[in-house]
């Protein structure tokens, strides 16, 4: 029998099954992604808006918001997980996703606020 080699692979059964560790940081590296994905969105809109692209502006903000359903499914996953009894290992990894995801949610609802006023100063003028 071949000794663990740290993949996450179980060498005695041939399964792929995933190493508690690794499906964690996996985990976490969703979130970051799904996250960065709509403040980047957010972040888009914003600048359109201050171009006068006001229709861009509203596709990036609902482009922001389905990342963020995303994110937010998959938060809600692990926290159903863990109801269940199957704790998530907290680390330094997810802990920084959660901050991504806080980061993220607080610049989307401010691109909708910024694009907000920019149609409003543009319906003014």
């Amino acid at each position: 029998m071949e000794p663990d080699n740290g993949s996450g692979i179980g060498p005695e059964t041939g399964t792929s099954e995933i190493n508690p560790a690794i499906n964690s940081i996996e985990k976490a590296m969703g979130l970051i992604a799904q996250a960065g994905d709509s403040k980047s969105y957010s972040m888009e809109a914003i600048a359109s808006a201050r171009e006068g692209n006001l229709g861009h502006a509203r596709e990036c903000i609902e482009k922001a918001k389905r990342a963020m359903v995303e994110a937010h499914d998959m938060q809600t996953d692990m926290i159903r997980e863990e109801v269940r009894g199957n704790h998530e290992t907290v680390t330094l990894i997810m802990v920084h996703a959660q901050d991504h995801l806080t980061g993220a949610l607080i610049m989307r609802d401010l691109a909708e606020e910024f694009v907000a006023l920019y149609e409003r100063l543009d319906a003014k003028s």
